[in-house]
């Protein structure tokens, strides 16, 4: 009975990306209903210069992005204690490089407000941390005040992650696309990028180890800014991935789980 259970258990998890894509696609199609592109468009951030990650990165010796969540499909509560101006400021004054906002609402507990309150919050670049899937997700990142969005190459196609990116890159934005093995870096690789993410953590069975990062850095071409995202908790970590070429490291839960995500920000920086 015991093993049955682990069984479904596991069975769940690796299914976990697929419901979360059908999901966003039915939520992309209710919110066209309702919002037309013409009133994303008339908001003020359509008029905003984008701030760059990408060059923060390269000019910052700690490369820190802290990461807003709330919660997450493998953990289902990690703060709520917090306003999202609390976390973003705190984030700010450590010396983040960027600040990562979720905003999916479903799984991780987010929305396009955080998005909006983190921009009247910060000047650091923002990223709209989310599952896009259509040119919509875009522009409503743009509207919010995102200076970049994520792609996710383990649910896009090559045609899919090279019109998206060209989509974001006309609107200013710049893009960051995250890979977990050699076959999704091979198949995204394109000049519409200006980051590639390793994740270390398998989007299919949440495992994580910070080898997926240290095998595909060599493969990295140098003109993008590598990042290295999730499962990073110690300084210890980023001294790893640093000589492997590494300038970007994307910390969430780490931060979010203290009582104060700002001041353990602060904390972490300063010993790097």
């Amino acid at each position: 009975m015991k093993f049955r259970i682990t069984l479904n258990l596991k069975q769940i998890k690796m299914n976990i990306l697929d419901k979360i894509i059908i999901d966003k696609r039915r939520e992309v199609i209710l919110k066209k209903s309702i919002i037309p592109v013409s009133q994303l468009e008339a908001s003020i951030f359509f008029g905003k210069k984008t701030i760059s990650l990408s060059q923060n990165l390269r000019n910052s010796t700690s490369g820190i992005i802290a990461e807003h969540k709330r919660r997450s499909p493998s953990k289902a509560e990690i703060n709520y204690g917090f306003t999202v101006e609390e976390v973003t400021k705190g984030y700010e004054t450590a010396g983040a490089c960027g600040i990562s906002v979720l905003t999916d609402g479903k799984y991780f507990g987010g929305s396009l407000d955080d998005l909006l309150l983190a921009r009247a919050t910060v000047n650091i670049p923002l990223l709209r941390k989310e599952f896009i899937v259509d040119e919509y997700q875009i522009l409503e990142a743009k509207a919010h005040g995102a200076d970049l969005i994520l792609l996710i190459a383990a649910v896009l196609t090559r045609e899919e992650i090279k019109s998206l990116s060209a989509f974001a890159k006309n609107l200013g934005l710049e893009v960051l696309l995250e890979v977990h093995n050699q076959e999704e870096l091979e198949k995204s690789i394109m000049p519409t990028l200006d980051m590639i993410g390793v994740n270390n953590r398998n989007l299919k069975t949440f495992e994580v180890s910070l080898d997926f990062s240290k095998q595909l850095a060599d493969q990295i071409p140098n003109e993008f800014v590598k990042v290295s995202e999730s499962g990073i908790s110690s300084v210890e970590a980023i001294n790893e991935l640093k000589p492997y070429g590494y300038k970007g490291f994307l910390i969430g839960e780490n931060f979010m789980k203290t009582d104060n995500a700002g001041k353990a920000a602060a904390e972490f920086i300063s010993k790097l």
